[in-house]
């Protein structure tokens, strides 16, 4: 059965600066929180849309690694990795503390999210991370994965969430972004991809594998050059298969 609403997520704060344009369009948002991008006014500025239009507010936390945009696996001990997770949650939620509004999840960002579906390390100290919280906050964890298993085992909320703008691996990983057919910027080639996943809980792999997926929230990349108008046509066609974004 085909749901009748889906959730849009989309990482921002990030410094693409179109997050006035892309936060009217979806349904929940990824702030960067100083890992790989973000600041306090980045991280202000993005909350008080998101409660202008009513989207749901997640900290997108990252190895700490500016240079690389955190998109690359950093060498550091549990301590240390545990430290700075939570440091750029917290710098998240004192914002949201002073705006009066809740963080509602949390998605690891770039190397971390793709290292913890894999690595039982990683996943443990995110996990961890997320038991320190006083009130149970969402995990956007990817379907068959390390981190999916461990959160289930600590009893730590999860929504799965698959990719609208990147390609997938036969194993469910994503296709390495040095890989030119690593992220979807075709329209039609988007609204496909998402749409087998919610109507066939199924995904075509870079091989032309239909393998099992389960997805709650779809996530499009705010620094996609052509993020807007994907976000936008893709509403606009699953609205016309009775399916509305919220």
């Amino acid at each position: 059965m085909i749901p009748n609403a889906i959730d849009i997520n989309v990482d921002v704060g990030e410094g693409v600066g179109n997050e006035s344009q892309l936060i009217p369009l979806i349904s929940s948002c990824n702030i960067a929180c100083g890992g790989h991008a973000g600041d306090t006014n980045t991280m202000q500025n993005v909350v008080r849309l998101a409660k202008e239009h009513r989207v749901k507010i997640g900290a997108h936390p990252s190895f700490p690694d500016k240079e690389n945009f955190g998109r690359m696996s950093v060498d550091m001990s549990c301590a240390a990795l545990f430290k700075s997770i939570k440091d750029q949650i917290d710098n998240l939620t004192d914002i949201l503390r002073e705006e009066h509004s809740t963080l509602h999840h949390v998605k690891p960002h770039g190397a971390l999210y793709n290292l913890a579906a894999v690595d039982e390390k990683v996943a443990h100290v995110i996990i961890e991370v997320m038991k320190t919280m006083i009130v149970p906050i969402k995990l956007y964890v990817p379907f068959k994965s390390v981190i999916e298993t461990l959160a289930k085992s600590q009893n730590i909320p999860i929504i799965y969430e698959a990719f609208a703008d990147r390609n997938y691996n036969d194993d469910l990983t994503l296709v390495s972004r040095k890989n030119k057919l690593a992220s979807i910027h075709n329209e039609d080639h988007l609204f496909e991809h998402v749409f087998n996943m919610i109507s066939k809980q199924q995904v075509k792999t870079i091989t032309g594998k239909n393998m099992d997926i389960k997805a709650q929230t779809f996530c499009i990349h705010g620094d996609n050059p052509n993020a807007i108008n994907l976000v936008k046509n893709l509403r606009v066609r699953l609205k016309n298969h009775g399916i509305e974004i919220r």
